[in-house]
């Protein structure tokens, strides 16, 4: 993937998950790469590591427009452009409706889609420029709405719908406008996920052994961008919820609710 040499490449949330094993492949096939986050030590440590190579780090918290707008003008102060924005920074949450706190779902909100956003508004004139890629990392949960994951559905939901009106205003652009929608994938953001007063509600009951690691989902999307690609789905569980939501709504609300509730209590 020669394409990717000398890009500048911007991904947030890049300190862990998906977001950091994006940040390794893309130093690796010669990008330069900007990333933010707000833990300053996992930042430092993600730069230690890659000592000498062309990475850019920044703490900020995509949740504020400001936060976002001295990221991006840090990066074009230092590499020039952007050619590739990956909007990966976001926030899950574990709560029903009935006991969720409004401030919650705000909150997830304003991470996972203002986040998106305020760094898209912000990076698009180099994007068009370049004939660059957008990237929103979504969730199958933006498709299909999960029981206990309301305002996360509802967040990605957003997040689809902004950037599929986006990619059909610059359809004659050259710049190429793109989400991804991982399956269940290794990272740490179901252990911060949120609790219903807004708060990480800690380690997940869920068994990440089954789960693409994140290594893994970094080269699909990284392939996917290479390729221009319109949506990425990923995992055939993924696949198969996308495909029985579409076709079949009622069915899919049965197995959905059964997936997500053991005995009667939501799985966590």
């Amino acid at each position: 993937m020669l394409e990717f040499r000398n890009k500048v490449v911007v991904i947030t949330g890049g300190s862990e998950g998906i977001g950091k094993a994006l940040v390794d492949a893309f130093l690796q096939l010669g990008a330069k790469v900007a990333t933010c986050g707000r833990n300053y030590d996992k930042l430092y440590l993600l730069q230690s590591q890659h000592s000498g190579k062309p990475l850019l780090i920044h703490t900020a918290d995509v949740s504020k427009e400001l936060d976002c707008k001295n990221f991006i003008q840090l990066v074009i102060r230092q590499f020039g452009t952007i050619d590739i924005l990956i909007n990966n920074a976001g926030v899950s949450m574990r709560a029903l409706v009935a006991d969720v706190e409004l401030d919650t779902i705000r909150k997830v909100m304003d991470i996972n889609f203002w986040g998106t956003v305020y760094c898209t508004k912000l990076a698009l004139p180099y994007i068009v420029k370049n004939k660059g890629t957008v990237v929103g990392v979504s969730s199958i949960a933006g498709y299909r709405g999960l029981p206990g994951r309301s305002g996360y559905s509802a967040s990605k939901y957003a997040v689809n719908g902004w950037l599929e009106a986006l990619r059909t205003e610059l359809l004659h652009s050259g710049a190429n406008i793109m989400w991804v929608c991982p399956g269940f994938t290794t990272s740490n953001i179901r252990n911060v996920a949120l609790n219903n007063k807004g708060n990480a509600q800690g380690e997940s009951t869920m068994n990440e052994g089954k789960m693409m690691p994140a290594d893994k989902c970094a080269i699909h999307i990284i392939e996917a961008i290479a390729k221009r690609k319109r949506t990425l789905v990923l995992t055939f569980q993924g696949m198969q919820t996308v495909f029985l939501n579409r076709f079949f709504p009622a069915l899919a609300d049965k197995l959905v609710r059964k997936f997500f509730f053991k005995n009667e209590e939501l799985v966590k």
